[in-house]
């Protein structure tokens, strides 16, 4: 298990429960898993392409409504209705009132859309643990609802591993809590729940990403320890592959390790760098005269891959969506 901590990895992850050495864990160790085995730290970059490099149609949705609960629900749309929100939704996005979306305009909607996610993501979570509905998340709610510890049990056998995700988890607790009064509100929640897109919280992952990967604690990360056990599973062509991203992307000053910033390029992709990949993606799908700006038209007319929407079953959706025109 990786010193990763709690991210609402928000398409496949998010919301599953797995059973570990004898405790039930909830997403955060999931994310602990997957970040032993890619590095990635960002769940907007984790869940953009799949293992097999096909883009996630969900990623597209999300980026575009800012709410996987919007996502789904337009899934289940159909395609007029879809076309109508999404009429809407471009007239707020388009910020120079020219009935087109400038790349700018698309990317810096995307970035507003990551933000709504995770405070989505962070919302949610926080219903779930805060066991008393008192709007904040006691350490020890904490703990019940993400390892399954009952506080009041005078003797917890947590096991070694569980042990050492606690104590980051508590070091990450503590840099969320601002105030220091031990427990999160929900401007805190969402900084121990993301703290990949909160500066106060970069050093605590820097400390721990060093404490997981430095083997040798020398301060910095080489290419065997930036591998790690990766390099067991993939092929030759990959580890190359590797070796290229390690020395021409992340080693900024040629030494043939990374420190410091190089670290956190490497585990916390930046949010503007994700936004700027969809806004790519997007276009290309969908900038039919290729003027490298998209028309309103052009957009609708490709509402599916903006949206998505389908024929079928509109009706039995009809009752779940007056929120989002009051929403609007």
């Amino acid at each position: 298990m990786n010193f990763i901590y709690p991210i609402i990895c928000y398409l496949f992850l998010m919301l599953t429960n797995k059973i570990y050495a004898g405790v039930m864990h909830s997403h955060t160790n999931e994310v602990n898993k997957e970040r032993e085995t890619d590095g990635a730290y960002s769940p907007r970059d984790h869940s953009h392409y799949s293992d097999e490099g096909d883009h996630y149609t969900e990623f597209d949705h999300e980026a575009i409504l800012g709410s996987h609960k919007e996502a789904e629900e337009f899934d289940h749309l159909s395609p007029e209705e879809s076309k109508r929100r999404l009429a809407i939704l471009l007239k707020k996005m388009d910020l120079d009132d020219d009935n087109q979306i400038g790349r700018n305009e698309l990317k810096a909607w995307i970035i507003r859309s990551f933000k709504m996610l995770s405070e989505e993501e962070a919302k949610d979570r926080l219903e779930d643990a805060d066991e008393n509905n008192d709007g904040i998340v006691t350490w020890q709610e904490y703990l019940a609802d993400t390892y399954g510890i009952d506080s009041s049990e005078n003797t917890i056998d947590i096991g070694s591993e569980n042990e050492h995700l606690i104590q980051d988890d508590k070091n990450m607790w503590k840099a969320a809590d601002i105030n220091n009064d031990g427990v999160l509100d929900a401007n805190e929640w969402v900084s121990f729940s993301h703290p990949e897109e909160h500066p106060n919280m970069l050093p605590i992952i820097l400390e721990q990403t060093l404490k997981d990967k430095d083997k040798d604690e020398d301060g910095a990360i080489n290419f065997q320890e930036y591998i790690g056990t990766r390099g067991n599973d993939i092929s030759k062509d990959d580890l190359i592959a590797e070796k290229a991203k390690f020395d021409d992307l992340l080693d900024k000053n040629k030494d043939g390790k990374l420190e410091g910033n190089e670290i956190l390029s490497w585990i916390v992709p930046s949010n503007d760098e994700i936004a700027q990949e969809e806004v790519d993606h997007l276009f290309a799908h969908s900038d039919d005269n290729h003027d490298d700006i998209l028309s309103f038209e052009e957009i609708l007319d490709h509402h599916d891959t903006f949206v998505g929407s389908e024929a079928t079953d509109y009706g039995d959706h009809l009752h779940n969506i007056h929120h989002f025109d009051d929403e609007l």
